[in-house]
Parts: structure tokens; sequence; C-alpha cells
């Protein structure tokens, strides 16, 4: 695969990430708002709404904050993305210099910013080995940094999880969570929420869900399909509304990942996704062909 290509590929992707938001939360926006009986969150919405088509127009970023960049990459054999690392955090460099991305990376201890948002461990990208993959697939995720503040991690047990109650403990937690969150996730969000492994696995499946699955799309796992529906169904029966300023709609998705855990722990992450679901992806073949993902 000749490189150029891919340089302009990616920066392209990180590019069309920033200035748009997916289509399936898009559509989702526009049924909020045909559905919301709530003036004041109705006028939020339609604001929202705005603000996407003017970006669209002017080629400009759809939210001031340039939020904390993510990239999947699956692979095979035959075509490890070596490239990667550099090849993404050129082009965030460049997208900000060009002023899609506000500067706003730093350390976490000193809070130097190099003004370019790149630094030690960003881009954060999460590699998924295919042996019989014939091509790579990569996708970026601009994940709001205002909705990590309602972001919240719990090690459950058997007896805390409350299986003989369908589930009535994970439940519980979900909602207090959203509750205590209220308008700082800038809702309507989306909320991924991870099962199993330890902390840290159940971390990444949080932010693998909410921000690489579709909203609109339907988790094959029943189990997990009908725990996304309910949960998302009691969220918005809460009332918190669009901006928090109460509504008919705070939650968009809700999405679910999981993995085999220790028989002492079940341990569960909670990941808020704002309305700004700033992610795009490419197929990248070996032939050199691209094809949009996302």
């Amino acid at each position: 695969m000749e490189k150029q290509l891919i340089k302009t590929a990616i920066y392209d992707t990180v590019l069309r990430a920033v200035t748009e938001i997916s289509t399936d939360v898009k559509d989702l926006l526009l049924e909020a708002f045909d559905r919301e009986t709530n003036s004041t969150a109705k006028s939020m919405l339609s604001s929202m709404l705005e603000n996407l088509d003017i970006a669209k127009k002017q080629d400009k970023a759809v939210c001031q904050s340039p939020g904390y960049p993510t990239a999947w990459i699956s692979y095979s054999c035959d075509n490890f993305p070596d490239f990667a690392s550099g090849t993404i955090g050129k082009a965030l460099a460049d997208a900000t210099e060009k002023g899609y991305l506000r500067p706003s990376i730093v350390d976490p201890l000193t809070r130097y910013n190099p003004g370019d948002n790149t630094g030690d461990g960003v881009p954060n990208i999460e590699y998924k080995f295919h042996p019989d993959q014939t091509y790579i697939d990569f996708i970026i995720s601009f994940k709001g940094c205002g909705a990590e503040l309602g972001n919240a991690m719990n090690i459950f047990t058997t007896a805390t999880l409350k299986l003989d109650q369908d589930f009535s403990g994970l439940k519980r937690f979900v909602l207090e969570t959203a509750i205590r969150a209220g308008g700082k996730p800038c809702p309507p969000f989306g909320i991924g929420i991870g099962i199993g492994g330890q902390m840290d696995v159940a971390s990444k499946l949080s932010r693998e869900a909410i921000s690489t699955r579709k909203w609109n799309d339907y988790n094959p796992d029943p189990l997990l399909n009908r725990l996304e529906d309910e949960l998302k169904s009691n969220i918005n029966k809460l009332g918190l509304g669009a901006a928090g300023t109460g509504g008919d709609t705070a939650c968009l998705a809700v999405k679910i990942g999981k993995a085999a855990t220790h028989t002492a722990i079940a341990p569960v992450a909670i990941n808020f996704h704002c309305w700004v679901a700033r992610r795009a992806g490419i197929r990248i073949y070996d032939d050199g062909s691209i094809e949009k993902l996302l």
C-alpha cells in the first residue's frame, strides 16, 4: 500500500470526524426533536441541529472542544499498520494547525500544552488482530471530555449485581449515575457500558461500545439488547432532557460490551458520550482502494 495515499486518507477521515457527527446520531437527534414536548428542550435540540448545519456549510469543527482521540485499527498478518501512530499523530497536529481542533491535550500533572493535540499516549490506539482479514479497518473517535466528568466504575459481585432480581443492582447503578451526572455530559448523550474482565477491560469495553457501534443498531446478544433498550427507556423517564434542562430525551443510546471475568467479581464501567458523536472510519484494502465505513 502506498503510504502517502494512506496518510491522506487518514487526514481526511480526521477532518470528517471533527466537522460533522455520525449520520446515525444525527438521525436520533432529529427523532428526539420531533417527539419532544418540552419547549425548552425542543429549543436546545433545534440549536444543536442548527449548529451541525453551520459547521458543515462553513467547514468548521462541530464543537469547540477537540475531545480526546482514540483510534481502533484491525489488521491481519499481512498488513500490520506500522504507519499508524505517526500518521495519526501527524494528522492531529496538522488539523490543529489549520484550526479544525483547539489545542487542548496537556500533561496530566504539569498541564504543559505542546499546542498540537499530541503527547504521551496520544492518540490512543487500540489494535485488533484478525488472521484472515484482507484489509485494514481504521475508526477514530473524538469523545468530549466534559462528558468524562459523569463516568463511573464499580466492581460488583454476583450478590450486588443481583442476578436473581433481573440485574437490579446493575440497573440501579446506571440510573443513579445518570442522575448524578445531570447536564454535565451534554445530553442527549449516549452511554457505553463495559461489563467483565477487570477494571481496565471494563473501561475499554465501555469506550469502544459507545464510540464504534452505530447508536441505532441492535446488539446481537439478546440479553444485552434487552438491557440496552430498558436502560435507555428508564434513563429518559428521569426527565433530565436536552442540556439537562428537563424534557423527554436525555439518552439517545445505551451500548453494552462484555468480556469474561473472574467468578469473584463483575466489573462495570459507565462511559458517557455527549451528543457530538465525532466518529469516522475507513477500510483500506491491500490494493490501495479505500471504502468509507462510518
